[in-house]
């Protein structure tokens, strides 16, 4: 029984390693509420996930906040005082020229999506090209 190509251990990893180095960048989305917000007020910080974005802008990654909250104001002020990186919030790329409603991004950091393996993964991505550059 043949497993799909993308459904292979470390196939969504592999795919973002080979990305990032044919384009020295990658296209991050994240979401905000229970992402890097506390929604619910449970007294969560979310300061790993800050910290790793952080982490990706500083290799070039373009960074989009990708929110369902309608409160616009809000958002560009949490992302401004938290120091969150941000290129557009809930808009494309503007080298990726689409009409669709569906925002472009090699990765998501969703608490609703995989946010544990996303953040593991990208964690790993930013060691390896961090051990490029030291290597060359």
């Amino acid at each position: 029984n043949m497993i799909d190509e993308y459904l292979k251990p470390n196939a969504s990893f592999l795919r973002l390693l080979k990305e990032y180095r044919a384009y020295k960048s990658l296209v991050i989305a994240y979401d905000l509420d229970n992402t890097l917000y506390d929604f619910h007020k449970k007294g969560e910080t979310y300061a790993m996930v800050m910290e790793l974005l952080n982490e990706l802008k500083a290799i070039g990654c373009y960074m989009i906040c990708f929110t369902a909250n309608a409160d616009k104001d809000f958002v560009l002020n949490y992302l401004t005082e938290n120091k969150i990186p941000f290129d557009a919030i809930n808009e494309n790329p503007p080298f990726f020229k689409c009409e669709e409603r569906k925002i472009y991004f090699n990765a998501l950091l969703d608490d609703r999506a995989g946010l544990q393996q996303v953040y593991n993964e990208l964690n790993l991505l930013i060691t390896i090209i961090k051990q490029d550059k030291n290597e060359n």
